[in-house]
């Protein structure tokens, strides 16, 4: 080691191996990066009418050294893009126009969706798109198809109105000797987007063994209000098919019986005193 630099003391001189350990990693450009153009955005949003094709631009930027090829593509929203495959110089930005269309005929309230890039190696990034659909908000729900089963009750609800909803259920029932079932509004793990229907289920133990009951159900959501309702007999056909193959068993028996009794009476000889003609 020059004397020069022993003369430094180890305090230069660990800088220095510092220094020198690190200024390769700091001098490595970061990879391929994916953003709205035009500012700071986190992400895209739009706004508009059924079947409105809004217009936006994507930006890809490489501050490697090399090219870099990313491949393009919407999810979840229909995005159309100016181009599918994108290669970018080193030390460069491009940007690529899209257009996202609010669907026709599409109930108002948000959609979300995305723009994703991916290269030849695997590596992707995606930037969030959220699309408003303009149009009044109406909450409207129906309860259809109740059904009562051996282990509970089924029933669909259908979201008939523009807004997504998270409903809430109440259950009663009512047997011939007062009420059999009392559930209290609840909310259900669901959410209902516009025009959807879902199928779904109500335990019930310990229900009746002998009963004819009247079954309601009550389904709130975000002001709407659907119910529906049905009458339900619960009889034991199973302990009442063995009582009656008993009481058959036991009436067959009595009959055999009694024919062989029949049968055995008329075959037994008749005991009655035999007339001879003597004169007493």
């Amino acid at each position: 080691m020059p004397s020069a630099v022993r003369a430094l003391g180890p305090p230069l001189l660990m800088m220095l191996t510092l220094l020198g350990t690190a200024s390769p990693a700091a001098a490595r450009p970061a990879g391929w990066s994916l953003a709205p153009a035009g500012g700071s955005r986190p992400s895209f949003y739009a706004e508009g009418a059924p079947g409105t094709a809004l217009q936006d631009t994507v930006a890809v930027a490489n501050p490697a050294r090399t090219p870099v090829t990313v491949r393009l593509r919407g999810t979840g929203l229909p995005v159309v893009l100016a181009r599918a495959t994108l290669t970018v110089p080193a030390r460069t930005r491009a940007e690529v126009p899209f257009t996202v269309t609010a669907p026709p005929g599409s109930a108002p309230g948000d959609r979300s969706g995305a723009i994703e890039a991916r290269d030849g190696t695997g590596r992707t990034a995606s930037v969030p798109v959220r699309l408003r659909i303009a149009g009044p908000r109406l909450a409207a729900l129906t309860v259809e198809h109740l059904a009562v089963h051996p282990d509970g009750i089924t029933y669909q609800l259908v979201n008939r109105g523009t807004t997504v909803l998270v409903p809430t259920l109440a259950v009663r029932a009512d047997g011939t000797f007062g009420r059999v079932l009392d559930r209290a509004p609840r909310p259900l793990p669901v959410r209902l987007a516009p025009g959807t229907r879902r199928t779904l289920g109500e335990p019930w133990h310990g229900r009746p063994f002998l009963d004819r009951v009247d079954v309601r159900l009550t389904v709130t959501a975000d002001g709407a209000h659907a119910t529906a309702a049905m009458s339900a007999t619960f009889v034991p056909w199973g302990t009442l098919g063995v009582l009656a193959g008993l009481a058959a068993t036991a009436a067959v028996t009595f009959l055999v019986r009694r024919r062989a009794r029949r049968t055995r009476e008329s075959e037994t000889p008749s005991r009655e005193p035999e007339l001879t003609g003597a004169v007493a």
